[in-house]
């Protein structure tokens, strides 16, 4: 069973960057593609970011496009999020994610089926 374990999370003045990682124990992580999803209090959990399993393919929400970078480094069994130009209305908790059956829905939650245990991100103005 795969487990994810995310850190990096912090509090950065608006502007600013941060670089979240997430480290898998267990499976095959060069196998199956990973997920950065958030949730700000009071909020659905939202998607942020795709990588499939050889990192080719990403994808990104279009709130954090231009903004957020997604990589992964298949030998250190790790995945990130590079962000950049940081907003508060990036303020949120951050979660990794593993979809184990890629079906082209990467924006949705239930495509995942492994997730962390989230990390804090606090943007301030």
């Amino acid at each position: 069973q795969v487990q994810l374990v995310e850190s990096g999370g912090g509090l950065v003045q608006a502007g600013g960057s941060l670089r979240l990682s997430c480290a898998a124990s267990g499976g095959t992580f060069g196998t199956y593609a990973m997920g950065w999803f958030r949730q700000a209090p009071g909020k659905d959990r939202e998607f942020v970011a795709f990588i499939n399993w050889s990192g080719r393919t990403t994808y990104y929400a279009d709130s954090v496009k231009g903004r957020f970078t997604i990589t992964r480094d298949n030998a250190k069994n790790t995945v990130y999020l590079q962000m950049g130009t940081l907003k508060p209305e990036d303020t949120a908790v951050y979660y990794c994610a593993a979809d184990y059956h890629y079906s082209g829905r990467h924006y949705a939650v239930y495509e995942y089926e492994i997730w962390g245990q989230g990390t804090q991100v606090t943007v301030s103005s």
